[in-house]
């Protein structure tokens, strides 16, 4: 019997050919995971044109002062939407406490910035409750509530991800979104401010939208 016929060569094709299908099958999932992460990356710093067209809409709710906001009142300034809860043991406060430090950093500059804290959790945060909570941070941030109805349109319209999660005391949280959108003069989602993002970064992003 010639090596060519011989089963042991046979087996040795066998095995080769399903080493070349699992690499191939290997490198097609490393393209997937790539094309996806590459995708996330390119939404969370700025995104397609396509993207950032699908966030945003018609929505109307209240100010700490009880006073009606809606999309109308995003347009003609750049503005950052962050959104959380007062009853927020981490996330939310690390992150207006960097805001208000970015806004002391940005100088002049800040006060053409509009700075809106939405929550999702409108229960429990009414428009004193946020007036009170946000009295601990800079005073140019403006807090949004609303009905549970209102919220949740806005909520949708921004894509905002916000679920209750119960307690094991019967209390509950809230998981939610905590990157911090950034709209242009047109009210655009021009890109992020992560959670924990280094201040330059954070910084540089903020002074861009700024300068439009």
């Amino acid at each position: 019997m010639s090596e060519k016929n011989s089963p042991k060569t046979g087996s040795s094709t066998a095995t080769t050919l399903r080493v070349v299908r699992y690499i191939v099958w290997a490198a097609i999932a490393v393209l997937v995971v790539a094309v996806g992460a590459i995708s996330f990356m390119a939404w969370q710093g700025g995104g397609s044109s396509l993207q950032a067209s699908t966030i945003g809409g018609p929505f109307s709710v209240v100010d700490q002062k009880g006073e009606r906001v809606t999309e109308a009142d995003l347009e003609g300034h750049p503005s950052m939407i962050f959104f959380g809860f007062t009853f927020c043991p981490d996330v939310c406060p690390t992150t207006l406490y960097e805001t208000t430090q970015w806004m002391k950093q940005l100088g002049p500059d800040a006060d053409k910035l509009k700075v809106y804290f939405v929550t999702v959790d409108p229960e429990r945060d009414t428009p004193e409750q946020m007036a009170a909570y946000l009295g601990a941070f800079d005073p140019r941030i403006v807090g949004l509530t609303g009905t549970r109805a209102e919220i949740d349109q806005m909520l949708k319209a921004y894509r905002v991800y916000s679920r209750k999660v119960p307690l094991d005391d019967g209390d509950y949280t809230m998981d939610h979104t905590a990157s911090i959108y950034l709209l242009d003069r047109d009210a655009r989602l021009t890109g992020t401010v992560d959670y924990k993002e280094t201040q330059e970064t954070a910084l540089a992003k903020i002074r861009r939208l700024i300068a439009g």
